[in-house]
């Protein structure tokens, strides 16, 4: 979908340029006071440089030109490069978001007024709970779900997925997105969202900044820069009166240079671009996440349910043996299995005719033509066919059969037992009442899905496995995958009660669903992440909607999450880190010509003080562009434990902002040397 994003966004980087310099208006400059304050000194810096008379017996020890206006244009510099890493930020919003725009268009739609006749209307006249007709080659105008027929539509264009989707009535994939095209079939479709409001509306709102809020952890950081901003103001204030007092001067532009060094400008001109690549990313992954709070709740999760069906297995289960119950002729079970399934078109239905045929059953097409097929119901939990002659065949799991009045003898539960125990789905097999044999079923686990559940361990989020299998089918799989807990034969009323519960103890909880009843239980997890082939209930539930419907996603919108929180943390430790290391330079040259014994701290030997000045205040400067992409790309993530994870940051971000400060100040001093001698 997004696959000329990076074409758009080559297009936008000129546009990037130009738009850093909007970051100098006042009234966007004050929404990030850390900046807002590096932005004051400029243009104090400035009015000092071009009309120092306004600040005679403030300027220390005299005043140079050259040097007044080396500060001013250092800190204009370190405004620009905070303003450009979110101007760049913008810029592949805005490439995606032009992308999105490529797939939304004004079209024809074939609405159906109350009397039942059919009107042509324009797409943005649309409104919701209005019905239209859909037909072969027709573009679906607006998010819809259909309410009679069934259609297939190629969403390639919206999802990338190339295989044609099956939306009809009366089920779980009901749901249309406007854009995607209707391949064949008929059908009337209810309009769920009004013009403007659309999912793909929503995900242009997002990328474009409409829906860019700031989250409560951001809102949490930026509130502590602010405080240590006011704090390092207040104390660096004092020192005029206080060298006053003690009779030696300090000039201001060696204020300015201390004050803008100490302060954590580093991470304060970095995160609205932290903020903004972080929605960007997940826009990327096919998500459309209605808030970026949600993608930043999903970094603080510590418990995930998941689905079986569809999550830890492919969710199409398959018929890998028929068993002939003892005293049974093989062939005529394997016959009776055949006919049962002739005429069911589930996956499992297919499966077992196939299983069958490839062990020899056969029957003739009238005979198959004559039977009456029964379909599986919630109620029943059972299927089959019914002859022209009486006979009645039915396969289903074996509380129903019992139930149904069926008596199981010993051997056959063994059998059962078994099966289960190897986590497969044993179906009981009768004809007229009286037990043929087994069909056994298997789910297949997907491919790498007990890595990935062990990577959730090493991020301490604890899985929960929900499914409709019986206690031993579920055990097995839990067993195999590596789940932390399983809760077999759940209702949706029991992924409601397991949410509840553990919200109960403080923790945050995330969910996959589709179907209309899934929908309290998506509205209550702190993440809810709706398939977009699921129902329209469903979607307006959550507050993630996975366009490619692939339930393992929010595997994934966890690790994202992890991600940006790592990203903001690791930047953060390094920017503090290296006011660590500019305390060294810029102290002992304000302060050791007047205290000798400061000169101590001179550690990195820089000399005379302009050139430690100077120098602490370029790497200040520079130290941002060199970080742009880590805040837009996002720091390295590792699925491993905390303290494992805390350990590594605090030596590569930790130590690293540390020494990387040290030999970047010190390489700028002998650059600047050769102009100081």
């Amino acid at each position: 979908m997004l696959s000329d994003a990076k074409g758009l966004a080559r297009k936008y980087r000129k546009d990037a340029i130009v738009g850093s310099f909007t970051g100098f208006n006042p009234a966007k400059a004050v929404h990030n006071p850390v900046m807002f304050v590096v932005y004051l000194s400029t243009i104090l810096a400035a009015l000092i440089t071009f009309m120092p008379s306004l600040f005679e017996g403030l300027l220390g020890r005299g005043y140079d030109f050259y040097y007044y206006l080396e500060i001013t244009l250092i800190l204009f510099f370190t405004l620009w490069f905070a303003n450009l890493s979110e101007s760049l930020a913008d810029a592949q919003g805005k490439a995606n978001a032009e992308s999105l725009k490529g797939l939304r268009s004004e079209t024809d739609a074939m609405k159906v007024t109350g009397s039942g006749s059919v009107v042509t209307t324009k797409s943005s006249e649309l409104r919701k709970g209005d019905t239209i007709a859909l037909k072969e080659g027709d573009t679906v105008p607006i998010d819809c779900q259909v309410v009679e027929g069934a259609l297939v539509v190629n969403e390639s264009m919206m999802t990338g997925e190339s295989e044609p989707q099956v939306k009809e009535t009366g089920g779980d994939k009901d749901s249309l997105l406007g854009g995607t095209i209707v391949l064949s079939g008929e059908a009337k479709a209810r309009v769920s969202n009004d013009p403007g409001s659309t999912f793909l509306d929503q995900m242009i709102n997002l990328v474009e900044g409409a829906n860019r809020q700031k989250t409560q952890n951001e809102i949490a950081l930026s509130q502590l820069l602010i405080s240590l901003s006011m704090m390092l103001i207040v104390v660096i204030s004092t020192l005029i009166p206080i060298s006053q007092f003690f009779r030696f001067s300090v000039d201001i532009g060696a204020l300015i240079a201390l004050l803008i060094c100490l302060m954590p400008t580093t991470i304060g001109a970095l995160l609205p671009s932290i903020r903004i690549a972080g929605v960007n990313r997940v826009v990327r992954y096919n998500v459309i996440a209605k808030s970026g709070k949600a993608v930043e709740t999903a970094g603080d999760l510590d418990v995930l349910l998941l689905d079986k069906t569809g999550t830890i297995t492919i969710g199409n289960r398959v018929a890998t043996k028929i068993i002939a119950a003892p005293g049974k002729d093989e062939n005529e079970v394997l016959q009776s299995a055949y006919l049962s399934s002739a005429l069911d078109t589930t996956p499992e239905g297919v499966s077992t005719m196939r299983l069958a045929y490839a062990r020899g059953a056969r029957a003739d097409k009238q005979v198959i033509s004559d039977l009456k097929p029964i379909r599986f119901t919630a109620e029943t939990r059972m299927s089959g066919a019914d002859a022209p002659d009486g006979t009645k065949i039915r396969k289903g799991s074996a509380d129903a059969m019992e139930r149904a009045g069926t008596h199981i003898p010993a051997e056959i539960r063994r059998e059962i037992h078994d099966a289960s125990m190897e986590g497969s789905t044993p179906l009981l097999l009768t004809k007229n009442g009286e037990i043929e044999g087994l069909i056994i079923l298997q789910d297949i686990i997907k491919p790498g899905i007990d890595a990935r559940i062990s990577e959730l361990k090493n991020m301490g989020i604890r899985t929960i496995m929900v499914t409709g299998d019986n206690f031993l089918t579920a055990q097995s799989i839990a067993k195999k995958v590596g789940v932390d807990e399983f809760r077999a034969e759940a209702t949706p009323k029991d992924k409601m009660e397991i949410i509840v519960r553990e919200q109960g103890k403080n923790h945050l909880i995330a969910m996959t669903g589709d179907g209309s009843n899934d929908a309290p239980a998506l509205a209550q997890a702190d993440v809810g992440l709706a398939m977009n082939s699921g129902t329209a209930v469903a979607k307006d539930a959550a507050n993630m909607v996975d366009l490619d419907s692939d339930p393992t996603k929010l595997i994934e919108i966890v690790a994202l999450g992890k991600q940006l929180l790592i990203t903001r943390g690791a930047l953060t430790t390094f920017s503090i880190t290296n006011d660590v290391a500019k305390y060294f330079a810029i102290i002992p040259a304000m302060f050791s010509y007047f205290i000798p014994s400061l000169g101590a701290l001179n550690i990195l030997h820089i000399y005379p003080a302009t050139v430690a000045i100077l120098s602490t205040l370029i790497f200040n400067a520079i130290i941002i562009p060199l970080l742009i992409p880590v805040s837009m790309r996002g720091a390295r993530f590792q699925a491993t434990d905390a303290p494992t994870l805390l350990r590594r940051n605090m030596l590569l971000y930790g130590v690293g902002g540390l020494i990387s400060a040290f030999i970047g100040i010190k390489l700028i001093a002998m650059l600047l040397g050769v102009f100081y001698v």
